[in-house]
């Protein structure tokens, strides 16, 4: 293998080729229990860290949303609810997790204004300038080729649209980044065998936090793909971040 056609699963290397395949394995392996893991791993944090993406977003009446890997439909919701007669679009590789959405009970409130479609973050299945908004929540450091689903992200997104991007991030002070390792790493994987039978995954899912940019050298990524008024907000110390970027 070349450097040019591997790239990192976790900790591991792998061919590009594999990844999507691996990673389509460790969602399907979790998706029943992919909401009950969230709250369990962030302490419910990551619901307050989806409202504070939705209150710098300001959803606007008619706008239409995609959502990509949002497949149990946790930012699709809370977009419909604070913008009147707006669409959204879930986009997800992973079927079962677009059931698992669907199945929810907002999912039947909304059903008018809301689709489900599989499909890959690297080549949407849309046409360009077809949506006035893109998010993305703790999905982008799954895709294979990052820069590729940015790039796609601006093709579809119409002028005046706008991206954005929760990601868990980098603390800024060492001492706290060592703290939560070792509660990442020795915890996370643990909590995944007991709730949902499966620690291989959710270790995958660990070190793919730690594979992850930080939040600048991600800002720089979105500039590159030709967002303008490109900036990011740390959550919670920088567990997360959110990153904003505009097609102008």
């Amino acid at each position: 293998m070349t450097e040019e056609n591997t790239t990192h699963f976790g900790f591991q290397t792998v061919p590009e080729a594999d990844k999507a395949g691996m990673v389509h394995g460790v969602f399907t392996n979790v998706a029943s229990k992919y909401d009950i893991m969230n709250d369990l791993m962030s302490g419910g944090m990551h619901r307050l860290w989806k409202d504070a993406m939705m209150d710098w977003l300001a959803p606007r009446a008619g706008q239409r949303l995609l959502d990509v890997a949002g497949g149990t439909g946790d930012v699709a919701f809370r977009f419909l609810t604070r913008a009147a007669e707006s669409q959204a679009v879930v986009l997800d590789m992973t079927e079962s997790m677009l059931i698992s959405g669907r199945q929810r009970a907002e999912a039947g409130q909304m059903a008018e204004r809301l689709d489900w479609v599989v499909g890959d973050a690297m080549a949407l299945p849309f046409a360009d300038n077809s949506f006035d908004v893109y998010t993305i929540s703790f999905g982008i450091r799954n895709v294979t080729r990052v820069q590729d689903a940015l790039r796609e992200a601006y093709r579809v997104l119409r002028p005046g649209g706008r991206l954005m991007v929760l990601e868990f991030s980098r603390i800024p002070n060492d001492l706290a980044q060592w703290v939560y390792d070792k509660y990442s790493f020795n915890v996370i994987p643990a909590m995944g065998q007991v709730v949902a039978g499966d620690r291989e995954s959710y270790q995958y899912l660990v070190e793919s936090i730690r594979k992850f940019p930080d939040q600048e050298t991600f800002a720089s990524m979105i500039r590159m793909a030709g967002f303008d008024l490109v900036k990011y907000r740390n959550l919670t110390m920088g567990i997360a971040a959110l990153h904003s970027g505009w097609k102008l």
